[in-house]
């Protein structure tokens, strides 16, 4: 990447910034209808530049702290906590990351999906949201990234947690209104 194509980025991250504090300036809060909040990650990730995507993180958290982001934002999130060396936050961020999409892994390790019959709720839990998802595993800035993924999916604590979503989602199937559906509810809540 030229430094040309570097500033091009950066000035699209302060754009969106500026864009997102007049908002909240003009409107008292945020209404980012358009997803803008979103974006960053994926230009810090671009960037290399991960101590910025870090503070950026920081500040989507304190401003957006019940928004639990779409696959691509808590898998870039991911990334630039572990290259940041918070690997218990990478740690749980990339189970959010699974959980929102239990394809994305796949697609990122570029191997065949698991199953295609998999429990969804929202098309942002399907293989098609993933069609524009281009990060993969051999990327050369993302080999040691993909090496610590690969071996944490790996670990008893991914698959037991794994497990135990899988099947409060296959419990919530037939589980119907009542108190039994609001305890696995809370169980799913607090397990992601």
């Amino acid at each position: 990447m030229t430094e040309k194509q570097r500033q091009r980025l950066r000035d699209k991250i302060e754009k969106i910034k500026r864009t997102l504090t007049a908002e909240k300036r003009r409107l008292g809060c945020f209404d980012d209808s358009r997803g803008l909040r979103y974006v960053p990650t994926e230009l810090y990730v671009k960037l290399g530049d991960f101590k910025a995507g870090l503070k950026y993180l920081k500040w989507f958290d304190k401003n957006f702290p019940d928004d639990s982001g779409f696959p691509e934002f808590l898998f870039e999130s991911t990334i630039i906590l572990f290259k940041t060396d918070n690997i218990k936050k990478a740690e749980e961020k990339a189970l959010k990351t699974y959980f929102s999409n239990t394809f994305l892994f796949d697609k990122y390790f570029l191997r065949e999906s698991e199953s295609l019959d998999k429990i969804t709720n929202s098309n942002t839990q399907e293989l098609d949201w993933l069609k524009d998802f281009h990060l993969t595993h051999d990327q050369d800035d993302l080999l040691e990234f993909s090496d610590w993924l690969n071996k944490f999916t790996k670990t008893e604590k991914f698959k037991r947690t794994v497990d135990e979503f899988n099947e409060i989602k296959k419990e919530l199937e037939t589980e119907p209104v009542g108190q039994r559906r609001s305890q696995l509810v809370n169980r799913l809540y607090n397990l992601i």
